[in-house]
């Protein structure tokens, strides 16, 4: 008997049935009021009744050109018409050879050579083997550790995860790859020990990496992961000076300096590589998610001459690979959205715009729940505190009833798609396509404000 459409199972219903999703809970599936998005135009996503949000979030850091671009559709129809899947493994394709022309191009320096994978974990991953064969290729092979910062977030396979630096993330994974230090990192709200002086705190937070080096043994060392800003946490720009300090340490103890600009980069700050916003040299790049605007599935690695030169003689091989990296389509989607970067000078844009983000977003300022506004280019966090005086931060009830009962569904029901967040103190994370301007920017203010005015009454 066929069931009528009355009686057919709605989609968030199916979900419920066979879907697991990403970092959420899977009790929250077991109603019917799970969002189905349906499409996406422009800065707007739109769910199964036609309700319009603005994406406040990029999807997840990555529509840097917004949704609904047809040319980046047809280009992935045009390439798996052509040749839909090949390998880089002994062979090359036109479209790997000529994106990764048009990676090492704009990135930094001499950072020359790409390495295709299918994510940002995959990148970082592939950063730190690489660190580590490099080393034993030039008669180092103790060094193998690697420093990141305090809740800063590198991806989820267990290389990356060790990077990882929030603990509900590590915990039931562990035991990790050993060798991964932590730091503090670059949030200056809460460094009140410092005082006013960003300068003098910036030294102090690159001097706590060339601690972490000399205690663990220069020797055994092999890089540091940084992000331009991080992102858990909240956004933390760095100080002035922080990446030059950072540099010369690395510098003196013979350490790699790998930026993982898998959020920071194409065009997020303003720039393709956060590396040149900062005026400082990696000797690798990691990167993913708004070099495809999202519309495929494609990391990258990109790695400096002198790290490649010891790969370049004999039978030497990096004993590393995926099936999927540098997928054909993900390449000429790629391609096309470096196309509408350049045309529509969407670096440009963020420069001329951010701005004004910052100044609307700063008028949210005069609300008690507010404490702190951060960010730069088209990414930021405003932390959210129960004491503006005291910067007192919630407790893990609040943070439950506040944060996650309450402002994550009420700011979707109103309109905006962004990140409600506790990983560290709680924030609000917005980072909107490079296409949004004033119009989208005054949206975002009018919705928070409604919305965190209701919240600071909970509290």
């Amino acid at each position: 008997m066929t069931a009528t459409a009355s009686h057919q199972p709605s989609l968030a219903q199916r979900a419920e049935a066979h879907l697991w999703p990403h970092f959420s809970r899977i009790s929250a599936f077991q109603t019917d009021s799970v969002p189905v998005i349906t499409r996406g135009e422009g800065a707007y996503i739109y769910d199964e009744a036609g309700r319009r949000y603005l994406d406040g979030l990029s999807g997840l850091f990555v529509v840097q050109a917004g949704h609904g671009r047809q040319e980046l559709a047809d280009a992935a129809a045009r390439q798996a018409a052509e040749l839909g899947y090949f390998p880089l493994w002994s062979f090359v394709h036109p479209r790997a050879v000529e994106l990764a022309e048009r990676v090492a191009a704009a990135a930094p320096g001499d950072l020359n050579r790409v390495f295709f994978s299918s994510s940002g974990s995959e990148a970082v991953e592939t950063a730190w083997k690489l660190a580590k064969q490099y080393f034993k290729l030039t008669d180092k092979p103790s060094k193998y550790k690697v420093i990141s910062r305090a809740i800063a977030y590198h991806g989820t396979t267990h290389g990356a995860l060790s990077l990882n630096s929030i603990p509900t993330h590590r915990i039931p994974f562990e035991p990790l790859v050993p060798g991964a230090r932590k730091v503090p990192n670059t949030n200056f709200y809460r460094a009140p020990e410092h005082g006013d002086d960003l300068v003098e705190f910036g030294r102090w937070a690159a001097d706590q990496i060339e601690a972490a080096i000399e205690a663990e043994g220069a020797d055994s060392v092999a890089a540091v992961f940084l992000e331009p800003v991080q992102n858990a946490g909240g956004c933390f720009p760095p100080p002035p000076g922080y990446f030059q300090r950072v540099r010369e340490i690395c510098d003196r103890h013979d350490v790699l300096l790998v930026s993982d600009e898998v959020i920071c980069g194409w065009g997020r700050l303003g720039y393709p590589f956060g590396a040149e916003r900062y005026g400082y040299q990696p000797d690798m790049i990691t990167c993913a998610k708004g070099l495809t605007s999202g519309y495929a599935p494609l990391g990258a690695t990109v790695i400096s001459d002198r790290l490649a030169e010891p790969f370049l003689h004999g039978d030497t091989v990096f004993q590393h690979g995926y099936t999927w990296g540098g997928h054909p389509v993900a390449c000429a989607v790629a391609l096309a959205n470096l196309d509408i970067f350049e045309r529509e000078d969407l670096y440009g844009r963020v420069r001329e715009h951010e701005g004004t983000f910052r100044a609307t977003l700063e008028k949210l300022t005069d609300l008690p729940i507010v404490g702190d506004v951060r960010g730069d280019g088209y990414f930021y966090g405003i932390e959210l505190v129960k004491d503006r005086a005291t910067k007192e931060s919630f407790t893990d009830e609040e943070s439950e009833r506040v944060l996650r009962g309450f402002l994550s569904t009420a700011l979707f029901d109103a309109g905006l798609y962004c990140r409600a967040d506790d990983r560290g103190d709680p924030v609000i994370q917005l980072a909107p396509p490079l296409i949004c301007g004033p119009t989208e920017f005054d949206e975002m203010e009018r919705i928070l404000r409604d919305v965190l005015t209701k919240a600071s009454a909970l509290l």
